[in-house]
C-alpha cells in the first residue's frame, strides 16, 4: 500500500493522474512497477536540488520518442526551436508607431474605435468638442506652478519631435489640461491616440504634489 507524506525527504515524485494533486509524494512498500502503472500512476524521480515543482519547462524530445512518431499524432513541430518574428503594428504598444500625414478627405474615427483606442492609455477621456466633433482630454495635479511650466515644456518637446501638437491649458497654478484632435478632419485620428500614449510616458512623479506623511 501507499502511505502520502507532506513532507517528504528523497522518496519519490508521483503525480497523481486520478486522485491526488499533482507532486504528491508517497512511500511504496512492495508495489512492483506494474501494479503502479495499474494503479493510474506516473512516477519520476525527485531531485531535492530543483524546486518544489520540479522542471517544467519544454524540452527537446528523446531518440526513442522520435524514432515512435510520436509527432504524428500531434500538433506543432517536434522541436522546441522559437522563432524570433519582427512585431507588427497590432501588437506594439502606441508609443512605439509614429504619426502619419492625415488628409483632410479621411474620415474621423468612430465613436466605437475612440472608445477601443481608448482602453490603451491611461488617464485620458473622450470629450465631444463646439463642433460636435470628439476629442481625448487628460488633466494633471501638480506640485506648484513652476511644475506645471515644466510639464507643459516636456510634452511640447514630444510633440514637436513627433509633429502632432495638443492643445495644452496651464488651468491654475496647480493643474494642466490637454486636448488631442485632429482639426483637419474635424475629430479623432490615430495619430491622437498615438500622442496621448507618448505623453503618458512621460516622467511627472516629480512634478506630483508631495504627499503628506501623518503620525
Amino acid at each position: 500500500m501507499a502511505t502520502t507524506s507532506s513532507s517528504p525527504p528523497c522518496y519519490v515524485s508521483v503525480s497523481f493522474l486520478r486522485q491526488l494533486p499533482p507532486c504528491t509524494t508517497v512511500q511504496y512498500f512492495g508495489f512492483s512497477p506494474t501494479q503502479r502503472k495499474l494503479g493510474g500512476l506516473t512516477v519520476a524521480r525527485n531531485n531535492l536540488a530543483q524546486d518544489f515543482l520540479g522542471d517544467w519547462g519544454a524540452r527537446d524530445p528523446y531518440p526513442e520518442e522520435i524514432a515512435s512518431q510520436f509527432g504524428d499524432k500531434v500538433l506543432g513541430p517536434q522541436s522546441t526551436e522559437h522563432k524570433i518574428l519582427i512585431p507588427n503594428a497590432s501588437v506594439l504598444s502606441l508609443s512605439q508607431l509614429e504619426c502619419s500625414p492625415v488628409s483632410p478627405s479621411q474620415a474621423p474615427l468612430s465613436p466605437d474605435d475612440a472608445t477601443k483606442l481608448l482602453h490603451k492609455v491611461l488617464g485620458w477621456s473622450i470629450m465631444e468638442d463646439e463642433a460636435g466633433g470628439l476629442k481625448i482630454r487628460c488633466m494633471w495635479k501638480v506640485r506648484d506652478f513652476g511644475c506645471g511650466v515644466e510639464l507643459i515644456n516636456r510634452i511640447h518637446k514630444v510633440a514637436e519631435a513627433s509633429g502632432h501638437y495638443p492643445s495644452l491649458h496651464l488651468e491654475s497654478p496647480t493643474q494642466v489640461r490637454a486636448e488631442l484632435s485632429t482639426s483637419s478632419i474635424g475629430g479623432l485620428s490615430m495619430n491622437d491616440f498615438i500622442m496621448a500614449a507618448k505623453i503618458d510616458d512621460i516622467k511627472t512623479s516629480d512634478l506630483s504634489p508631495r504627499k503628506r506623511a501623518w503620525a
